[in-house]
Formats: C-alpha cells, sequence, structure tokens
C-alpha cells in the first residue's frame, strides 16, 4: 500500500473491494495497457474481468443484482483503475452514469427492466449530449423527438459518445417541444430517452448508425464515436422518468457523478504518474549519483506528491457530500477542476524527470503524457468548473446589504 492518497473511515468492505481492484490493476492492467493502447484495442480480457469482479454491479442496489456501494468506493476504485489505464476507467463510466440516472429517475419498469442485466455487465451504458456543433452550451441542442402515436421520432446528430459502439443501452438527450410552447427555457424542454441498440458500428438498429471509431491523441482503446439518428423510432415507455421535459435536469444529475469520476481518474493518473516519476529518479544517475539526491529534483517530488494528495482529498470529499444526499455541484466542480488540472502538472514533472526517455513509446510516462489533456475537457472544460463554482460561492456568500 502506497503513502499517499489513503482514505479514512473506510468499512471493513471499502477496503477489502479496493485491496482487490488494486491487486487486479497490478496483475492485469498495468503490464498489458501501454501495448493496447499504442495498438488502440480494446481491452476485452479486461473488462471481462471487471464482470467478474463484480465491478458493473458496483453502485447498482442488491435488489437489482448489484453491489450497492456508494459513490465513494466507485471513487476510489475509479482512481485505482485509472491509475492503471484510464480508458479502462472511461469505459465504466459511462455505465455507471446511465445506471445512477435510471435508479434515480427511472420508471420502475425501467429499473426492472435494465438495471439487472446492466449489474451484471450484460447491458453496457452510455450517454450521450454532445452535438459537433456545441460542447458545453447543452441548451444548443438541436437533435429533436417529435410525438408520433406512441412513439417518438428521433432525428440529429450527437458527438463525442464514450462507449458508442460496445455498448447496447444510450441515454440520449435531445429536445422535445410537446407540451413546452414556443419560448419555453430551453432546459425545460429537453428529454432523455433510452436507446437500446446492438453493439458494434454501422447502423445498429433502423435509423441509428454508429460510425467507426474517432482516432483520438490519447484516450485510446475505449471507443468514442458519433451517433447519428434519422427517423429512429423509441416508444414512449423509453423516456427517462416516463415525462418529457426533465432531460437536462437528469443529465446533470448524472454529471455530478461523471465529475466526480473524471477528479477520479485525474487522481489515479496523477498517482500513476508520481510513482513512475520517483521511480525512475532514483534508477537514472547524473553527476555521480541518482538524480533523486539533486535537490532541483527533490522539489519536483515534494510538489507532485503534494498535488496528488490535494486532489485526492477533494474528490473523496466530493464523492461524500454526493453519497450524503447533498448538493454537490460545487464540491464536484472543484475536484474536478484542480484533479485534471494537477494531473496534467504531476505529469509534466514526471515526463521531465525521465528526460529523453519520456519522449520515447518505450516509457509508460509517453502514454499517461497524452492522456492527461482529456480530463481538462471531459465532462466540462475547466472555464465551465470555474462558472459552475463561481455561481455557486456567490449563491453561498450572497451580499447583504
Amino acid at each position: 500500500m502506497t503513502r499517499l492518497a489513503q482514505t479514512a473511515g473506510l468499512s471493513d468492505v471499502q477496503q477489502e473491494i479496493l485491496s482487490t481492484v488494486r491487486e487486479f490493476v497490478d496483475k492485469e492492467i498495468i503490464p498489458v495497457a501501454t501495448e493496447l493502447e499504442h495498438r488502440d484495442e480494446y481491452p476485452q480480457a479486461i473488462v471481462d474481468g471487471l464482470k467478474e469482479l463484480g465491478l458493473f454491479g458496483l453502485m447498482i442496489p442488491e435488489e437489482y443484482g448489484g453491489l450497492g456501494e456508494s459513490l465513494l468506493t466507485y471513487a476510489l476504485c475509479v482512481e485505482e483503475i485509472a491509475r492503471g489505464w484510464m480508458s479502462v476507467s472511461g469505459i465504466i463510466n459511462t455505465h455507471f452514469i446511465v445506471a445512477y440516472m435510471l435508479k434515480q429517475h427511472g420508471t420502475q419498469e425501467q429499473k426492472d427492466h435494465f438495471l439487472p442485466r446492466m449489474a451484471t455487465g450484460e447491458v453496457r451504458g452510455a450517454f450521450s449530449m454532445s452535438e459537433p456543433g456545441l460542447g458545453s452550451d447543452v441548451s444548443a441542442i438541436t437533435s429533436k423527438a417529435v410525438r408520433d402515436g406512441e412513439d417518438y421520432v428521433l432525428n440529429g446528430q450527437k458527438m463525442w459518445l464514450t462507449n458508442g459502439g460496445s455498448s447496447t443501452l444510450v441515454a440520449v438527450l435531445v429536445r422535445s417541444d410537446e407540451g413546452h410552447p414556443e419560448g419555453t427555457a430551453p432546459h425545460k424542454s429537453m428529454t432523455t430517452f433510452l436507446v437500446e441498440k446492438e453493439p458494434g458500428f454501422g447502423e445498429v438498429r433502423p435509423g441509428l448508425t454508429i460510425p467507426g471509431k474517432i482516432d483520438k491523441m490519447g484516450y485510446k482503446g475505449v471507443d468514442t464515436t458519433e451517433l447519428i439518428m434519422d427517423g429512429l423510432r423509441i416508444p414512449a415507455n423509453r423516456v427517462l422518468g416516463g415525462q418529457t421535459g426533465r432531460g437536462f435536469y437528469q443529465m446533470m444529475d448524472g454529471v455530478e457523478v461523471g465529475r466526480v469520476n473524471v477528479a477520479a481518474r485525474g487522481c489515479g493518473v496523477a498517482q500513476r504518474a508520481f510513482e513512475l516519476g520517483v521511480s525512475y529518479a532514483q534508477q537514472r544517475h547524473t553527476f555521480g549519483k541518482p538524480i533523486a539526491q539533486h535537490q532541483a529534483i527533490q522539489f519536483k517530488l515534494a510538489e507532485m506528491a503534494t498535488k496528488v494528495e490535494a486532489a485526492h482529498a477533494m474528490m473523496v470529499n466530493a464523492a461524500r457530500k454526493k453519497d450524503s444526499g447533498e448538493r454537490n455541484d460545487l464540491e464536484a466542480g472543484m475536484a474536478k477542476y484542480l484533479a485534471s488540472e494537477y494531473c496534467k502538472e504531476v505529469v509534466e514533472d514526471a515526463f521531465r524527470i525521465h528526460g529523453g526517455y519520456g519522449f520515447s513509446k518505450e516509457y509508460e510516462i509517453e502514454r499517461l503524457y497524452r492522456e492527461a489533456p482529456m480530463l481538462l475537457i471531459g465532462e466540462g472544460t475547466a472555464e465551465i468548473q470555474k462558472m459552475i463554482i463561481g455561481r455557486r460561492l456567490l449563491e453561498e456568500y450572497r451580499f447583504q446589504g
């Protein structure tokens, strides 16, 4: 067990789960991650191992076949998995967001239909908000659903869909003007649809096409795609919660979970970068001694370790706040912002410690250097987090004049 990023107050069950996940990461993920990442190969064997561990049902209630664990337990598991390979943590992230949204907002029929199969990993979840013409500006969504008898017909193009090819259930946010007259605020005329599909690429059900994988700088292995709806018919009983106009709030609730996840990923990647940097610094010799003995390197290691510890503490606080049932958009925004920024800085310092070898694909730090930037934009950019944080602070510290 490492000295950094420890979490106080965990139960014996939580500690056992984390110990099992860390052992799996050390044995099954780290030894193969870089090779698979360079080939941009989907880590099927790793995913099968996560299914056997029951991680796809970690937060799903026991009554639906899951483990019924907290967001904190999930976040700490994500931290461990991202320490091995961030792409694997991305594979389970969107699955958990959809499962969480179903648990919190789904009808009883929807929960009974999906959650037991999501707990085993038979059904794999993904969610979709972004479009080619927008990123964080969710109010500008143009994809639309129109009522047609007992169905809705969906048209539009979505972007940056993690697990787009491998998923079998996608929560899709679109505009739905039914019952919402012209002039209604955009966020009050959006609906989340639960879209079932076959895994793979091309036309995965009538009216729904998943083009090929988007070629990315990093975050490889996991499939990131577009989603094109052209006359896609969805029955009315697949509106999340059974009522239109609530999609924006449902998605934002899920995104709070996602931001804790991204913070946890940042913590995990930063931990691995620190491990690589501190190890290399004790092996590499210059001027007759290990570079770890040079004050300049010790200063770097001190700063890196402090950032790892600070990011972990904020991530844990955000997860515990959500688990308590309290509003946590402020804490989740702070944790996501700090952890992703610190992750970038810790990775870069580890890269600098490696010197020229950090530029070689033979060294793991090269992969981390390409992965860290995704965390700066995933689940909302740093600028979006600052807007959320600033607005919430003004609510909490309203001037009484």
